[in-house]
């Protein structure tokens, strides 16, 4: 095989920085149930570590299944990462919710639970504006880097005006894809090439 040809194969991040509202795309072959495939959004990411949600994870249950509080609010809650996985946490597009943090424009993280619960029950909050998380996913200051140096990720961007309605199915190849170049190959390659 050309040389060229090889190089298109061999696993290697992209340049691009980690930052907060960027996202994280697993590279093709990551394994384990919370990141294979995954796209992990990034609320925060400092010298103290990063912390993100997985976006293309959905479980089988809804908020009014998982939380006593939203009982009859069935909106859906995705696997956020292994970390404190009975919390329940949220990002959004309400700058009414009290004390929620923006991240980037226009989007926001966590916020009052109470004063939400009611927004919630009274339908003032839609579900194209909010999205539930179950756990999230955390880095120590240095265990991210080291990840990308294992080129175990790559970093890129969803829309913002997307991030609340895009689809599950396909997302992680989008993302991929959306990098470009070799990383359009790579998002086309099967999940298990032996089964192929």
């Amino acid at each position: 095989m050309e040389k060229e040809f090889q190089d298109l194969f061999q696993i290697r991040h992209n340049d691009d920085r980690v930052e907060v509202g960027k996202v994280l795309i697993a590279e093709p072959f990551l394994e384990g149930k919370y990141f294979n495939r995954s796209v992990v959004y990034m609320v925060e990411h400092d010298s103290s570590g990063s912390v993100g949600f997985v976006l293309n994870k959905p479980l089988p249950y809804t908020t009014s299944e998982l939380v006593k509080e939203l009982e009859g609010v069935h909106f859906p809650v995705y696997i956020g990462g292994p970390v404190e996985r009975n919390q329940l946490y949220y990002i959004h597009r309400r700058n009414d919710i009290p004390d929620s943090e923006e991240i980037a424009k226009g989007i926001y993280w966590g916020g009052d639970f109470k004063a939400l619960t009611e927004m919630l029950k009274a339908e003032k909050v839609l579900e194209g504006e909010i999205r539930f998380f179950a756990g999230y996913s955390g880095w120590t200051d240095s265990q991210l880097e080291n990840e990308l140096k294992e080129n175990s990720w790559m970093v890129g961007t969803i829309p913002t005006d997307t991030l609340f309605t895009i689809p599950n199915e396909g997302l992680w190849e989008q993302a991929m894809s959306s990098l470009g170049g070799r990383y359009k190959l790579w998002a086309n390659f099967p999940e298990d090439p032996i089964l192929n």
